[in-house]
């Protein structure tokens, strides 16, 4: 299967890499995590268009069979622009869609507020990683059970720590007095593109712009270090933080499309 979309190429070449089984079907490509089963978007199948109304039975009995033991059902559809219009059939078979905006930067310049005071740098100590556990808890812990989400975020740590250890990429932070306040990963993807990872500020240091000025330097980090062409980010469209990517010089390039069905079981993550 030929994947049109720069998310979903970016994020299968990021799985590959931290470990994922990536299986090409053909007609679909299948996913999964087996060290991380309750990764939603580790576990999942991309489809090459969305199903019509007569299709879509035997499209989730085809995921089902190919996730029997899976707490949740995740599809991607590949493309490039919105097709919500067109997925009403799996919609109306319970999943909810969601879309996601896919950006781009060549050229990067600094955020109109830059933070002057905190030190950033990549991570590299055990303590380090510790606290980018603890931030991702922070942010997201609140919406998944505690436990759950803890060894959740712990095992993605792990999985993001190899990944720069084996020198695919790098997780940098926003450190004041020691404390991680904000976090975020790029990824070399291949063929000239770095994706963005896990971009994530602790809720007691938001609006200060740190997180923008931690996309900048991490762009020039890419740009001028990594020999990256294109840069890649994939945001809300509806989060505020999507201005922040703007203020630096990312633009909207794409739409990526995303349906899950996570009342299949609790404690769900992405």
């Amino acid at each position: 299967m030929q994947v049109r979309s720069l998310a979903f190429r970016t994020d299968l070449a990021l799985l590959r890499l931290a470990g994922s089984v990536v299986e090409d079907r053909g007609d679909r490509i299948v996913v999964r995590t087996p060290h991380n089963p309750g990764y939603r978007w580790g576990n999942f199948t991309l489809l090459e268009r969305p199903p019509s109304a007569d299709e879509v039975t035997a499209v989730l009995a085809t995921y089902d069979a190919d996730f029997p033991d899976s707490s949740h059902r995740a599809l991607g559809i590949d493309g490039t622009t919105d097709q919500r219009a067109a997925l009403g059939p799996l919609v109306d078979a319970g999943m909810k869609d969601d879309t996601a905006t896919v950006m781009t930067a060549r050229s990067v310049h600094p955020p109109p507020h830059p933070h002057t005071e905190a030190e950033l740098r990549p991570l590299v100590s055990e303590e380090d990683w510790v606290q980018r556990v603890e931030v991702s808890v922070a942010v997201d812990a609140g919406e998944n059970d505690p436990a759950a989400y803890l060894d959740f975020a712990t095992r993605r740590a792990r999985d993001e720590r190899r990944l720069c250890e084996e020198g695919h990429a790098t997780w940098w932070g926003a450190f004041l007095d020691g404390r991680l306040a904000s976090v975020m990963g790029l990824v070399d993807a291949g063929d000239g593109l770095a994706r963005y990872q896990d971009v994530e500020t602790h809720p007691e240091f938001r609006g200060r712009g740190l997180a923008g000025t931690l996309v900048h330097r991490v762009a020039r980090h890419g740009l001028d270090e990594r020999g990256a062409r294109t840069l890649v980010m994939v945001a809300d469209p509806g989060y505020v933080a999507i201005r922040i990517y703007r203020s630096v010089g990312f633009s909207d390039t794409e739409t990526q499309t995303l349906l899950d069905q996570p009342e299949r079981g609790s404690a769900q993550h992405g």
